[in-house]
């Protein structure tokens, strides 16, 4: 199927590896042209060049921090007039609710919500001038369903979808469809670092909490990055346009819902 977005060019966000280089990847193989960024400039760069020679397209790598001004100004400054915003960036640390403070709660405001916000309120408004756009947010199934032991971002994530139910209503004249795409448990470093918390709490090996997480869930297995890049790119079609506003699980069936 022809999405019908060869030749857009889209910024992705947190995407040398995980979520947001499938994503990336996803998007190329449509004939995107992508910018795409990451903290670590050496691992970006391997991302972006294994991106070009894959797919043939423009790939401009930033290695920045999204969640600071700066780093925002550095990627909205290479990423120009983009056709497609994919927001990401990395959840906070897991614990218990006695664990945070004012200031955990901060970080995790400015990563997952202040950041994509910002970054909405910087390249919509050329969306909508020039009657075309896309926006997709990498949240979580957490704000379907709140994950005890991921608080911080049950709490930020729920914040931006609440700006984007209505934010995507606004501007949805224009032809700018906005929503937001709710992985579960992919094969990434997230899912990593929550399995290794999980063995230390529990007095298992990582191995062990593994198979065990697995075995409860519902498909028996993670997601791939691919398939989560895949959902991301159907978004981003000219088949979705009539899509927005929308929270699309893409979580293997593990939030246990009927509508």
């Amino acid at each position: 199927m022809d999405f019908g977005i060869k030749g857009k060019r889209a910024l992705v966000c947190a995407s040398s590896k995980g979520l947001g280089r499938g994503c990336a990847e996803a998007l190329a193989e449509e004939g995107v042209s992508l910018v795409i960024n990451s903290r670590s400039a050496d691992e970006l760069e391997k991302t972006a060049q294994e991106i070009r020679d894959q797919y043939g397209v423009d790939v401009v790598a930033v290695a920045a921090d999204v969640t600071t001004e700066e780093g925002r100004a550095k990627i909205l400054d290479a990423a120009g007039d983009v056709d497609i915003l994919v927001n990401n960036a990395g959840g906070p640390p897991p614990g218990v609710w006695t664990d945070w403070d004012r200031e955990d709660f901060i970080k995790a405001l400015d990563a997952n919500m202040l950041a994509p916000i910002a970054l909405i309120k910087a390249l919509v408004p050329g969306m909508m001038e020039r009657g075309w756009g896309r926006v997709v947010n990498i949240t979580s199934r957490a704000v379907k369903a709140p994950i005890p032991a991921l608080g911080l971002s049950n709490s930020a994530r729920a914040g931006l979808t609440g700006y984007v139910a209505g934010t995507s209503r606004q501007i949805a004249r224009s032809g700018v469809t906005m929503n937001n795409l709710l992985p579960g448990m992919h094969d990434t470093d997230r899912v990593v670092g929550l399995d290794t918390n999980a063995a230390k709490q529990q007095g298992i090996t990582f191995d062990e909490a593994r198979e065990k997480r697995r075995a409860n869930s519902i498909m028996g297995r993670d997601g791939t990055a691919e398939e989560f890049g895949a959902a991301c790119a159907f978004l981003c079609s000219r088949q979705a346009a009539f899509i927005t506003g929308q929270n699309l699980l893409a979580d293997g069936g593990e939030v246990n819902v009927t509508m």
